[in-house]
């Protein structure tokens, strides 16, 4: 009798953790449990990262259903948007550490300045990027890809997603500031409702369902460009009407070149980090735009399935950075070293697990998209040899 009440506490204790952690209550990370803390911070974020991730593999679904040349199209203007995701990722990263930093200090005014200050260089950086991947788009396709009919199809989706790269970019660096902040469920529902939205959408647009047009591949890119810029207002409305921790006013989106300056210093580590990844990407695969539109469209499937569990494991680590970030701002130096390493502990054994569920199931995992005999065979060797590369 004894055991059965303590085992109905215990999981009435981690009911509870769990409703706090996707409610987003407002809780202090500097003291009480590492663990705990991990817990709270980190399930809403998984849930973000799980949301983008099927995403994805819906997406490269549907794509699928269109043929191998718009499975290759997406390969292509990824590879090159990885540029994008690079510098959203990294200032994200900065955004995280100075207003983690802020709030861990107690400064909740500074936090928003700084989260402001975000907002202005996603701006400048959308323009720099929109305007020669307008002018560009079909010229970086027929670079890139051995058959021609690769660009015929997919020039109009590539210059969608290069010009409009703004949503991509708030959409990561907005939910930096709430990471930051401690408030992760907001940024997990940004994400839910962007990613939710683009799945509703992606069918219809593509294969023009109901009053809808036929769109085909330019129909994915619409959806996605439709759900992240709904997601995006949403960010947008927290942050300037709701302000539960952090409350950005107008008169903060003026330009302070001190605080554009340290964000830009604590973005570029890593932001270079996703750039040489980002350029080894566009160096793999226009290798593999020459070979042919199937090995391309192989490796790209593959990249989806990758990318369905590596980012789940991106949300501890973003966890792992805001209990960091806070415990350094509140003085508790030895606090926020330990919650990096627990972090780093269950994101090994996550990774290990995944690991071996490609090796036994690549084929599995790859048939599910295409059947095409080339396709098959180098989707399940990428996705084998990224596997082992997570061990």
């Amino acid at each position: 009798m004894t055991e059965t009440k303590t085992t109905e506490t215990r999981l009435k204790r981690i009911g509870r953790v769990l409703r706090q952690a996707v409610n987003g209550e407002e809780q202090s990370f500097t003291t009480g449990s590492i663990d705990r803390a991990i817990v709270l911070l980190s399930i809403p974020m998984i849930l973000e990262m799980a949301m983008e991730s099927l995403f994805a593999v819906v997406d490269a679904f549907f794509v699928a259903r269109i043929g191998i040349e718009a499975v290759a199209t997406v390969g292509l203007t990824e590879s090159v948007l990885t540029l994008v995701y690079s510098i959203a990722i990294g200032l994200s990263a900065a955004a995280t550490a100075m207003v983690a930093r802020r709030i861990g200090e107690g400064d909740r005014e500074a936090a928003a300045r700084a989260g402001a200050q975000v907002i202005v260089i996603a701006l400048v950086m959308s323009a720099l990027i929109a305007i020669p991947g307008y002018f560009f788009a079909e010229d970086i396709l027929r670079m890139m890809a051995r058959d021609q009919s690769v660009a015929d199809i997919g020039t109009k989706f590539t210059r969608l997603m290069l010009t409009a790269n703004l949503p991509i970019l708030l959409l990561w660096m907005l939910n930096g500031i709430f990471r930051g902040a401690g408030d992760a469920s907001t940024a997990m529902r940004a994400l839910w409702i962007s990613n939710g939205v683009n799945i509703i959408l992606d069918p219809l647009l593509i294969f023009g369902i109901g009053p809808f047009p036929e769109m085909g591949l330019l129909g994915a890119g619409i959806a996605t460009t439709i759900g992240r810029s709904i997601g995006v207002m949403y960010q947008l409305w927290n942050l300037f009407e709701v302000g539960k921790i952090v409350k950005i006013r107008l008169q903060y989106l003026q330009p302070q070149w001190n605080t554009i300056g340290r964000l830009l210093r604590l973005a570029a580590g890593s932001t270079g980090q996703y750039l040489i990844a980002s350029a080894s990407w566009i160096f793999m695969i226009s290798i593999l735009g020459q070979i042919s539109k199937e090995v391309t469209a192989g490796y790209t499937i593959a990249i989806r399935i990758i990318v369905f569990t590596i980012l789940p494991s991106w949300g501890m680590a973003n966890a792992a950075a805001t209990l960091v970030g806070q415990n350094l701002g509140a003085g508790h130096p030895d606090r926020a070293e330990k919650s990096a390493w627990r972090a780093a502990y269950f994101n090994m054994l996550f990774m290990a697990f995944v690991s071996i569920v490609y090796l036994l199931g690549a084929s599995f995992f790859i048939q599910l998209f295409t059947v095409e005999p080339e396709a098959l065979r180098a989707g399940s060797m990428a996705l084998r040899i990224m596997a082992v590369g997570y061990v």
